[in-house]
């Protein structure tokens, strides 16, 4: 039986229908094949070049990178890499200031592994020759003053070596004290960076735009809702008229969060050129609630363990009046306050009223005291002053040997400087308090006296994580006789803040049961500090002071310790060994405190 024509057509249809999608598919399976028949290689990488450029140009170069992956490669693709990585290895040398480079590399092996060898004659740095910095804007005719320290302070001079890190480095901080001081619209208007070749030179040429010179505005509040918008405007150190400074609004922002009425705040301005006359400062607000409950625990070795709780009214009459109370619970030491306090006034002034009792039993000498005060508060930058009225009556007691009642009415000034910016932990600057105090026997007093008293704590540099810290203290007492001066105007020594190596205020007037108060006080202390992360570090000390009745019969004590360092979220806390010099034993000073 013959094949019907009709089927015989069908499959010679089928069949002419395959062959050119047949052809597609072995095509690129045989190109497949071939490339696998190709041979295959681990290439192994290495550089010839000084150190810190070998280590550079291993980390960048594509056959470095391709080396890492371990993974094999044809001849082909070797040899695409090898040429590419050359032109990689210029372009990194000259970005450290090499322009004319000798780079060789030698293929070594076959088959299974080769090694690419490359050799790398870097030639001769090029240095800056010449700087050149233009200026335009309101700085270009006045501020010559601000020219001269913009010009002084750029960071590459002539002589250094030219790299590319250090150029844009450079660039990005010459605007810095412009930014930061009166030209918050300074721009870098062009920049260049010419290479002389032959002569291994570079010369820099920059135009500064300084734009206009910004003057203070008033403030544009936002977020004051709970209490009068005039608190926060009070505490504004930038006033309208005086010329743009970054750390004006950072002292207003540390103002406004320091005041107890924002649980945030955020000062900036807009620099824009069309206000730069009166740039209006903007800040926003988050306020605390009105009223407020907060409980506190800790432990310290001078007073004991401690727990405190408060509660505070910020808002009476509508007018951001603040009333407080306050109990605080130590071993050794009790105190309940009462306190009425103004928001601060438009010339910077806080007043405040207060009511305080206390009760206090430290090295036998056991005193109950209540007070009543008014204080008038200063801010102005690094400054702090105090001006005080106080009158305070007491009973005192030390065993069988003592027992009075004081009474005094005082007026009081405190001057504070704290010129260590606003670093967490203060590497440079320092902090002096001075104080004077006096009370008349005439006007409800028992005694006339007149108590001076002064602190100074200096902070060194050591470097990026070290520091000294020097401090001492003077005070003395100037009355015919200490009795019936209270024991808040005399003086004792010993204890973490003091003389380490000996208890709290231990250092006086030896009696039968305690220790009592004298009139005159001398402390020194010399402390190293070393960081070994950004939260540990170890300390090393030397104290030394007295505590008498006159300066002839101070005769120093020293304590002599090591001690750790932790950088905690809610402040410094010190752990310290000491050993007391005259009790020929070793104590113990540790605080700690959390606050809810």
């Amino acid at each position: 039986m013959g094949v019907l024509p009709g089927r015989e057509l069908e499959w010679h249809t089928f069949v002419s229908m395959r062959i050119p999608l047949l052809s597609r598919v072995v095509k690129p399976l045989s190109f497949l094949l071939a490339l696998l028949a190709m041979p295959a290689h681990a290439l192994t990488v290495e550089v010839d070049a000084p150190d810190e450029l070998r280590v550079l140009l291993e980390r960048h170069l594509e056959t470095a990178r391709a080396s890492r992956l371990g993974e094999p490669l044809d001849d082909a693709e070797v040899a695409r890499l090898r040429v590419v990585s050359v032109e990689t290895a210029r372009e990194l040398l000259a970005t450290e200031g090499y322009f004319s480079p000798q780079i060789t590399s030698t293929l070594i092996g076959a088959n299974e592994a080769q090694v690419l060898h490359y050799v790398v004659t870097p030639g001769p740095r090029t240095t800056v020759r010449s700087v050149k910095i233009d200026f335009v804007g309101a700085l270009a005719v006045e501020g010559s003053a601000v020219r001269g320290r913009v010009e002084r302070s750029f960071a590459l001079p002539p002589g250094e070596p030219f790299r590319q890190a250090d150029w844009q480095t450079a660039k990005a901080a010459l605007l810095r004290p412009l930014l930061t001081v009166r030209y918050p619209a300074a721009r870098l208007a062009a920049s260049a960076a010419h290479v002389d070749p032959d002569a291994q030179a570079a010369d820099l040429t920059l135009t500064v735009d300084s734009g206009p010179a910004f003057f203070y505005g008033e403030p544009v509040i936002r977020g004051s809702a709970r209490y009068p918008e005039s608190v926060a405007r009070h505490l504004n150190p930038a006033k309208a008229g005086r010329p743009f400074r970054q750390q004006d609004l950072l002292d207003y922002q540390i103002a406004l969060e320091a005041s107890g009425y924002y649980a945030q705040a955020t000062v900036r301005i807009e620099p824009d050129p069309a206000h730069a006359a009166a740039v209006p400062i903007e800040v926003d607000l988050v306020e605390r609630p009105e009223k407020q409950f907060s409980v506190g625990a800790g432990v310290s070795t001078d007073t004991g363990a401690r727990v405190q709780a408060g509660w505070q009214y910020r808002d009476w009459r509508d007018e951001g009046l603040r009333l407080r109370f306050e109990t605080r619970l130590e071993t050794s030491k009790q105190t309940g306050l009462a306190e009425f306090a103004w928001p601060r006034s438009r010339k910077g002034y806080e007043n405040s009223l207060g009511v305080q009792l206390r009760h206090e039993d430290i090295e036998g000498q056991e005193t109950h005291a209540w007070l009543v005060a008014a204080k008038r508060n200063r801010k102005d930058g690094a400054i702090e002053t105090t001006l005080a009225l106080q009158y305070q009556t007491e009973t005192q007691t030390i065993g069988e040997a003592l027992d009075a009642r004081n009474q005094a009415l005082t007026a009081h000034y405190g001057w504070t400087k704290r010129a260590v910016g606003r670093a967490f932990f203060p590497r440079r600057g320092y902090v002096l308090t001075l104080q004077a105090s006096g009370a008349v026997d005439a006007l409800l007093s028992d005694t006339s006296f007149l108590r001076l008293y002064g602190r100074h704590t200096q902070y060194f540099s050591l470097g990026e994580r070290a520091r000294l810290i020097v401090r001492g203290e003077l005070g003395s007492v100037l009355a015919d006789t200490r009795d019936g001066i209270p024991t808040d105007f005399l003086f004792r020594a010993g204890g973490d803040n003091s003389v380490r190596g000996y208890a709290y205020q231990s250092l006086g007037r030896t009696l039968e049961g305690g220790v009592a108060s004298v009139r005159h006080l001398a402390t020194a202390s010399i402390e190293a500090n070393h960081f070994f992360d950004e939260t540990w570090g170890a300390a090393m000390f030397v104290d030394a002071g007295d505590a008498a009745d006159s300066p002839g019969s101070l005769s120093p004590v020293y304590g002599i310790g090591i001690g750790a360092r932790y950088r905690s979220p809610v402040g410094p806390i010190n752990l310290d060994l000491a050993w007391g010099e005259e009790t020929r034993e070793f104590r113990l000073h540790f605080s700690l405190g959390v606050s809810f």
